[in-house]
């Protein structure tokens, strides 16, 4: 990744919704040259979507937890993964080193689903959950260090 690369890598987390005029305005390249910059960090799966983020509170699930799996079996683990696929209350997760397996976030809409959630996970481990009481910092974009020394 040049420079460039990474100034329309920052304005897409920025806006993902900017037009490739806008995107050829702050970056001082064409249309096309923009459009043929973002498939090449697609295909090279640097980008690898765009996304509308969801005020959890606006639809009802007002309950944010991360939720630590500490497994009784690492022979269960593709059967975890499998039940928390199907589940659409998790967000994300992650295999973490440590004392625990996984690391859940999930949003609900009451503490009774989260109870029925955390149960069915309990078949498979222990489990810890920490529920979100607000959010100082909310997900942000990432930082790309630029200047000569991250030139390719």
């Amino acid at each position: 990744m040049d420079r460039t690369d990474r100034e329309l890598v920052k304005y897409l987390q920025e806006n993902a919704r900017y037009s490739l005029k806008q995107l050829s305005e702050k970056v001082h390249l064409s249309s096309p040259a923009v459009a043929a910059r973002i498939e090449k960090l697609q295909r090279e799966a640097i980008i690898t979507g765009f996304h509308a983020d969801i005020n959890l509170d606006k639809i009802g699930c007002n309950i944010l937890s991360f939720i630590n799996v500490e497994m009784y079996s690492p022979k269960e683990k593709p059967a975890i993964i499998q039940l928390i696929e199907a589940e659409q209350c998790v967000l994300e997760c992650h295999v973490v080193s440590g004392s625990y397996t996984l690391l859940l976030k999930a949003a609900f809409q009451s503490t009774p689903d989260l109870e029925r959630f955390i149960s069915k996970l309990q078949r498979y481990g222990s489990t810890e959950t920490h529920v979100v009481l607000s959010t100082p910092i909310a997900p942000r974009a990432i930082m790309l260090q630029t200047g000569p020394e991250y030139e390719e």
